[in-house]
């Protein structure tokens, strides 16, 4: 069993191949491969994708590399394969992005991005630092996280979700943020499960077993 981790130039790889190294060898994953490869992502049994970054510069760095958007999202619309963004990589599945002019997504979660407006005019943008999950729904790769756990955020835009089915948790910045989406065999959060801690640790492990 091989996760591909995409490498496009956005996002910290390092740090993320790192925690998901360490949890394939704890649930005994297989390997994870950082790769820009289509023909390895064609291969893969799931697909990491992160981003850092503004939502068009993220697009088009990966639409760029001739292939490996088409690769993605054959594997995961016609294949079934389990697929996790992070950050920026979760607001790609979004229907359409609002960061500096319209930019469409996947649209695989029917959404838009757009930017954060706290109505605590004191809280600042963007937001950083740890939260509390709220959750929504229950889901697989949330066995074992619970209500009030902390996660790592950096972002000054958020999805906001058409279907409150596919909100799977949220935190509150002075209103509701998007905090993790998820439908079939697609996940995202929009924090950074690898700077997450224990939470992030158990989440990354739990996609790592998942099996849709």
């Amino acid at each position: 069993m091989t996760t591909a981790l995409i490498d496009y130039d956005s996002g910290n790889l390092h740090s993320a191949h790192k925690a998901f190294e360490r949890m394939a060898g704890e649930v005994g994953a297989g390997p994870i491969v950082v790769t820009s490869d289509p023909d390895v992502v064609a291969k893969a049994d799931r697909i990491v994708l992160p981003g850092d970054g503004a939502f068009p510069h993220c697009r088009a760095g990966l639409f760029a590399r001739t292939g490996l958007a088409e690769a993605i999202i054959a594997a995961v619309m016609e294949k079934g394969r389990p697929f996790f963004g992070i950050c920026v990589g979760m607001q790609m599945l979004a229907t359409t992005g609002h960061e500096y002019a319209p930019t469409p997504g996947f649209g695989w979660i029917s959404g838009d991005i757009r930017r954060i407006s706290p109505t605590d005019e004191t809280l600042k943008v963007p937001h950083m630092g740890w939260n509390d999950l709220i959750l929504d729904h229950p889901h697989p790769v949330l066995a074992d996280i619970e209500t009030g756990d902390h996660a790592y955020f950096v972002h000054s835009y958020a999805m906001d979700v058409t279907d409150p089915a596919h909100r799977l948790a949220h935190v509150d910045y002075a209103g509701d943020i998007t905090a993790i989406v998820g439908r079939d065999t697609i996940i995202g959060t929009q924090f950074h499960p690898e700077k997450s801690q224990m939470a992030g640790l158990q989440m990354i492990g739990n996609f790592l077993k998942w099996t849709p």
